[in-house]
């Protein structure tokens, strides 16, 4: 009778094994420059919402854009049991090493801000192709981005532009920089007695004290620059650059745009602080996040020889007018609610990509009358 019950209990123990197994919650990572600044503070909260809504466990590891961190956070996300994991890196060669880490692992990745460069990374781009696990990447037209900011800036009066990125080689930076550009060449060839010259950047790193270090550098080497681009980095880059500019009594005669929302744009579009941003794209790794939780639920197949790629839309506000809407919709809420949250989790990804492509404040105003 003892050695009946014993193994009664025994296989009630292994069906308590097994249903708790097969109804643990999905862990997908976060792989993310910081959480904590500007923008990345955004993305979590973004992010931390679609967990909840879709009852996922959640887990994030900042790595400050620095390559050696940026490899071992997927080794970390890997450790700790993720299904899955998003990520945005620095280098597309730093790729390698994490989808190699997944592949391992079988832990589903995607990427955010971020694609791999085809042309100047081929054998990275080959192995995202060829892995079942790297699933897609969301990013933005950063050349198109480039090129809108400068534009925006000639038609302010700016005729000599310095320019501030966090991290030399940085990919999503190479991209805006080609557009920064871009848009010099196009205005110049339009205005040939009225040219526009673009400076080299200056690297400020991911802080804003050397954000500031770094504007004051170059404001001191260029006495004549009437506008500053401050590329990105995550937003804290920009507060020390506005700190350098305003402690030098130069607020709103040198003209800053930069890629990034900060908190108090509004007061920095009011005050002359900023003359215009673009961003907004905190719902950026939303759809990554999309795309792996789909990939861990078995919704989403992988491509043959190739994966998903989304393109995410910019916004761009240069007035106080234009800040209140997006405050409004993006600021003081989500532009995305449970509700919409869960019935985007349920599409597929040609509809996925097409909702991505369709986010703007008239959108919001549209769904959230």
């Amino acid at each position: 009778m003892k050695k009946f019950l014993s193994t009664l209990l025994v296989l009630a123990l292994a069906c308590t094994v097994v249903f708790a197994a097969n109804n643990k919650k999905p862990l997908i990572g976060v792989s993310i420059w910081s959480s904590t600044d500007t923008l990345g503070s955004q993305c979590k909260r973004i992010l931390d919402a679609a967990a909840k809504a879709l009852d996922v466990d959640i887990m994030y590891v900042d790595q400050g854009h620095v390559s050696e961190k940026v490899t071992a956070s997927a080794e970390t996300l890997a450790a700790a049991g993720c299904n899955g994991m998003i990520i945005c890196n620095s280098a597309s060669a730093e790729m390698n090493a994490v989808i190699n880490t997944c592949t391992k692992n079988k832990m589903y990745v995607a990427q955010f801000f971020r694609i791999i460069n085809k042309a100047a990374n081929p054998n990275e781009y080959a192995l995202a192709c060829k892995s079942p696990y790297y699933v897609g990447a969301v990013h933005e037209n950063e050349v198109d981005n480039g090129t809108n900011l400068v534009k925006i800036l000639a038609e302010k009066g700016c005729r000599k532009i310095a320019l501030e990125g966090w991290v030399s080689g940085d990919a999503t930076f190479l991209l805006r920089w080609q557009g920064y550009k871009q848009g010099v060449a196009a205005w110049n060839k339009a205005h040939a007695s009225d040219k526009v010259v673009l400076l080299d950047p200056q690297y400020g790193g991911t802080t804003s004290d050397t954000g500031r270090a770094t504007a004051e550098a170059i404001i001191n080497a260029n006495h004549d620059v009437d506008a500053l681009i401050v590329a990105g980095g995550g937003g804290d880059t920009l507060v020390g650059a506005l700190a350098a500019i305003d402690s030098m009594g130069l607020k709103g005669k040198i003209k800053v745009v930069s890629t990034d929302f900060l908190a108090d744009l509004d007061q920095q579009l009011a005050s002359g602080g900023m003359a215009a941003e673009s961003g907004g794209h905190y719902a950026d790794p939303l759809f990554a996040f999309m795309l792996v939780y789909n990939a861990v639920k078995g919704n989403y197949k992988k491509p043959a020889g190739s994966f998903y790629e989304i393109n995410f839309p910019y916004l761009y506000v240069a007035s106080s007018a234009d800040y209140d809407a997006y405050a409004k919709y993006f600021v003081s809420d989500l532009p995305y609610n449970a509700k919409e949250l869960v019935a985007m989790a349920k599409l597929k990804e040609p509809e996925l990509a097409k909702t991505a492509a369709a986010l703007s404040i008239q959108d919001v105003m549209t769904r959230h009358k």
